[in-house]
């Protein structure tokens, strides 16, 4: 087996459509990987699409058909050799023509195509050509010829095989990209070559590790075969007779994979050769690890559960919804994939949830989260619509489906497969879309049956879920009580607070809104002046009713300032606090409650959004947030029976076990009242304190606050919202001293000081502080250490009260001052 990458010599036009004058004519030179606007991009044609209101001066695009073409030299084949052209990827309809011969259309952006062109090929200068036409008006067609489905967004993103949020949706642009997306190569081999290697891992009870590698075999000669199957240094032979063979590799004592906070995560390599009469014609290789993972939805008292069980430990799943890291998917590197990666990780997840209206991930992404023992979460690529069932989109679906089973199999992360991101409710619950059916399919075919058959063919070891939310039987499918839910009340109806309104057994989806910090935000979005309703600025808000949602959101807790560059920052405070808020409950109702997956880790391009790190790459607020409510020990202060109750949740193999230290006082530290308790809690668990009355009422509920501290970690309590709240104006000291790799920032409390926030990328592009939204009793002191590159001129300028705030601020207007 020879393998020729074909990217270099890529040219690209456009060849039909509303193309503007100064374009019609011209050739550019086009990258592969890649896509239209990167090329159009490159050759200075067309602006940056995520800046300012450029993406609305693009939408000529989404109409235009265009034209890759490329030159290759390469010689016709020998006899009994095979030559296969082969597209990992193509974005999306597409006509593949070599020297004039039309090899095929491609539908699907989700699939690979391979083309057997043995008799098209001729010796020297090959010309292939790849005419990709309109996404939008495919789709369309596709629409009126199976009917019109109601869907989220204007454009029939259910009627094409095609990543839904290119479409748009309310964090993502409406940029309808078009490319050769994966890599394109020439494949030639002889006698045979491994079609399909399909690596089913699992553990038997006495700690053996086996591998069942499923293999198929594309043929081109009659040969005596052979399978060498390689698992760390086992090595089993099998005679390979068929287009099929079977081989069983145990591995005695396997090293198990754990999540991460349950343990290592060591991977093994797997070899797979082929031989032909004693000779090596084609070999893959892939890392395997050892775990058994099952998901527990046996009903008890409460309902139905969702608990993830990996080698027999009930796991809390700690993470996030991940998105598409970059619109245009090309630009997204293995090294940005792992430092995303790492910021999960970082914030104290343990899972992630590729949701349905991007796409199956690359190879990269589960390889990093293999590495890093990150759980993942699959969806299929369906959501927020009714999806036809009949052809030619059921013939796709299986394709896609089975493709992508067999390439992610392998990835011991990789721990869910589910059905469809909300069709289910939309279905069930949202007012009007059953109705508006009128006896048409809409999906529940793929999610309840083929899907499911799919997956029991070809990953017996792994759950399939038919959606998220999801509840078993004829229960509405976003029942708190039962399997998965989705809480988007809260953000789009009511206040944070009304988290606690249910006690979901897991919840998938939950998240409040925030802008990007302010170097990024001042990057893309431009204004005379900058305000929340500038047209720049209500471009990349795209949420309906999203501003209205952000205001409305902070009232009840912290004013809503004029200033804009303070009503940035107060919305980043209110973002945090409220999915802090929504976690904190959730943990402390484990193991009733097995799971928070926050809307959403990341962005995919500049966008008052949902992410914890905006699109480039930088940790809003929400993000410390998350480090801190998912820490792997927490006390948090939760209501149980009417009354607040301190809930401690131990998230650890070891108990925890220590005094807790809890006193009630005022701003200015003085003590009111005080206790210690005795705390026990086992591993993976939680333990509730009752509190005394006299640490519950406070006599100044204004200006008092409760504290409890067990073993360096705290939980405050405040009796009323910060609106009514007497925060003293100056309620901190600050100084600033260099240190290796950037700055230290040393605060002292001369009042109690909540939620102090040091926004550094407004003083150095690449600066990073290792952590925020700390709050700190009168007397007390933290130091923040900021990372950047740059040595700045006046260090002081980190204690601007721009950069150095907090929500007492917001509160009495007031500042700081320097020590």
């Amino acid at each position: 087996m020879t393998r020729l990458n074909l990217h270099d010599g890529w040219r690209l036009r456009a060849v039909e459509g509303p193309v503007p004058a100064d374009l019609a004519d011209l050739e550019v030179p086009a990258r592969v990987p890649g896509s239209t606007h990167l090329d159009l991009m490159a050759a200075d044609l067309i602006p940056d699409p995520y800046l300012d209101r450029n993406e609305a001066e693009l939408t000529w695009m989404h109409r235009v058909d265009w034209q890759y073409s490329t030159t290759f030299a390469a010689q016709t084949p020998q006899a009994g050799e095979r030559v296969d052209l082969v597209f990992d990827g193509i974005d999306t309809v597409a006509t593949v023509e070599l020297n004039g011969e039309v090899l095929g259309h491609t539908t699907n952006m989700h699939r690979g195509y391979r083309f057997d062109v043995g008799a098209s090929l001729r010796d020297g200068d090959n010309d292939l050509t790849v005419t990709l036409w309109s996404a939008l008006d495919h789709a369309e067609q596709t629409e009126s010829d199976l009917g019109w489905r109601k869907r989220a967004y204007p454009h029939p993103y259910n009627a094409i095989r095609k990543m839904a949020c290119s479409f748009g949706w309310d964090w993502g642009p409406d940029l309808q990209t078009a490319g050769l997306w994966k890599p394109v190569r020439l494949e030639r081999w002889d006698t045979a070559r491994l079609a399909d290697v399909r690596p089913l891992v699992t553990v038997d009870a006495d700690g053996t590790g086996r591998v069942d590698v499923h293999l198929e075999l594309d043929r081109a000669a009659d040969r005596d075969y052979t399978a060498l199957v390689t698992v760390g240094d086992r090595t089993e032979a099998l005679a390979v007779t068929g287009d099929a063979a079977h081989v069983t590799v145990l591995v005695p004592d396997a090293d198990l994979w754990w999540p991460v906070g349950y343990g290592d995560h060591p991977l093994y390599d797997l070899t797979v050769a082929l031989l032909a009469d004693g000779r090596q014609v084609d070999a893959v290789r892939r890392r395997i690890g050892f775990r058994t993972v099952t998901v527990d939805t046996e009903p008890d008292e409460f309902g139905t559960p969702f608990v993830f069980v990996v080698n027999g430990k009930r796991v809390f799943a700690k993470g996030a919804n991940w998105i598409p890291d970059d619109h245009f998917l090309t630009r997204v590197t293995r090294e940005r994939l792992a430092r995303r990666v790492d910021q999960a990780v970082g914030a104290n997840m343990n899972m992630l949830r590729v949701w349905g209206g991007g796409i199956y991930e690359t190879d990269d992404f589960y390889d990093i989260c293999d590495e890093r023992g990150v759980m993942v979460w699959q969806d299929f690529p369906f959501a927020c619509a009714y999806y036809a069932e009949e052809e030619p989109l059921l013939g796709e679906v299986e394709a896609e489906a089975r493709e992508n089973i067999t390439r992610l199999v392998s990835h011991p992360s990789l721990v869910l497969w589910n059905g469809n991101n909300e069709n289910l409710p939309a279905y069930a619950e949202w007012e009007g879309w059953q109705d508006s059916l009128e006896g048409r399919t809409w999906g529940s075919g793929y999610y309840h049956d083929l899907l499911p058959k799919i997956v029991e063919e070809l990953d017996p070891t792994r759950t399939y879920a038919p959606g998220s939310p999801y509840s078993p039987g004829d229960l509405p499918p976003n029942d708190a009580h039962h399997g998965t839910r989705h809480d988007w009340d809260v953000w789009n109806i009511l206040d944070y607070t009304h988290y606690r309104d249910h006690i979901p057994r897991f919840s998938a989806e939950f998240g409040f809104q925030g802008p990007p910090t302010w170097t990024t935000l001042t990057r893309w979005i431009h204004g005379q002046p900058l305000t929340p309703t500038s047209p720049a600025f209500r471009l990349h808000q795209k949420a309906v009713n999203g501003n209205r949602n952000l205001d409305r959101g902070l009232a009840p807790h912290l004013p809503v300032p004029t200033d804009f560059e303070q009503w940035h920052w107060a919305t980043q405070l209110n973002q945090a606090r409220a999915v802090a808020f929504g976690i904190e409950h959730y943990r402390s109702w484990w193991p009733r409650t097995a799971g928070a997956l926050v809307w959403q880790l990341n962005d995919c391009w500049p966008a008052i959004s949902w992410a914890a790190v905006d699109s480039d790459e930088r940790p809003k607020p929400l993000y410390y947030a998350l480090k801190h409510a998912f820490a792997p020990r927490l006390l948090t202060v939760q209501p149980r029976e009417g009354r607040p109750t301190l809930v401690a949740v131990n998230d650890d193999d070891q108990p925890w076990t220590g005094t807790a230290h809890v006193t009630r006082q005022d701003f200015a530290g003085e003590v009111l009242s005080t206790a210690e308790m005795r705390l026990d809690v086992p591993p993976r668990s939680t333990a509730r304190l009752d509190l005394a009355d006299h640490l519950l009422e406070p006599a100044d509920p204004t200006s008092e606050v409760l504290i409890a501290t067990v073993d360096g970690v705290r939980a405050h309590h405040l009796f009323r919202e910060d609106l009514d709240l007497h925060y003293h104006p100056e309620p901190f000291t600050a100084d600033v001293t260099p240190v290796a790799g950037g700055y230290r920032v040393d605060v002292r409390a001369t009042s109690y000081v909540r939620d102090l926030g040091l926004l550094v990328d407004k003083v150095a592009a690449d600066a990073v502080v290792d952590d925020m939204l700390i709050s700190l009793t009168a007397g007390e002191t933290h130091h923040f250490i900021v990372r950047t590159s740059e040595s700045l001129r006046d260090p002081t300028v980190l204690l601007h009260p721009r950069v150095l705030s907090c929500a007492n601020t917001l509160v009495t207007g007031g500042s700081h001052t320097s020590a």
